[in-house]
């Protein structure tokens, strides 16, 4: 006799109302499983939404060429040092409210993401759409967080001494608006790529 593995009935929500952004054929391989990651990092910290500071979490830990991006030096330590504390500080302050950036409508787990970070993530779908060579990455993610200067991890990034609009121009100036992007010499601006 097999034991019987329980199955999800239709009617049941998804890992608490989340839809499965993971498994969107828009998303390479690789930012799918940013998005995997940013989905147990929120449940695990116990916030209502994936939000842009949990989708900078995952993509700084799994994605090479999102950290070529910030060039040599302590620039990722000190972004995840900010990051890992996050049930912390400005953290805690995050747990009372949604990442919104005023210019969407808040809908409360539509989606699994906050208003900003599902903005965000149309925004690397429409990057990839443009160039028009595959699915969205991580560098198209990173590109359409970084825009916004209300999202979690733009402060995040600012915190940790990190210019958010020179980041935006080292990722066009690096990637040229492509993924897989070989290193250039842009990657790092006079020595230091984080100011």
């Amino acid at each position: 006799m097999q034991p019987r593995i329980p199955r999800q009935s239709a009617h049941e929500p998804r890992e608490r109302g989340t839809h499965r952004a993971d498994n969107d054929a828009r998303l390479s391989a690789e930012l799918a499983a940013v998005v995997a990651g940013a989905r147990r990092r929120a449940v695990r910290d116990g916030d209502r939404q994936i939000d842009t500071a949990h989708l900078l979490h995952s993509l700084l830990e799994s994605d090479a060429e999102v950290r070529a991006v910030f060039g040599e030096g302590p620039h990722i330590a000190r972004l995840l040092g900010y990051l890992v504390q996050r049930s912390i500080g400005y953290g805690l302050r995050w747990q009372s409210g949604v990442e919104d950036s005023g210019g969407v409508p808040a809908v409360a787990e539509a989606s699994g993401f906050s208003p900003l970070a599902a903005a965000c993530m149309e925004r690397a779908h429409e990057r990839a759409a443009r160039r028009g060579d595959g699915p969205a990455c991580g560098v198209d993610l990173l590109a359409a967080i970084v825009v916004d200067p209300r999202a979690r991890a733009v402060e995040v990034l600012e915190r940790a001494g990190v210019d958010p609009p020179r980041l935006s121009g080292r990722i066009e100036a690096r990637t040229g608006g492509r993924c897989g992007a070989p290193p250039g010499p842009c990657a790092v601006e006079g020595g230091d790529a984080a100011r």
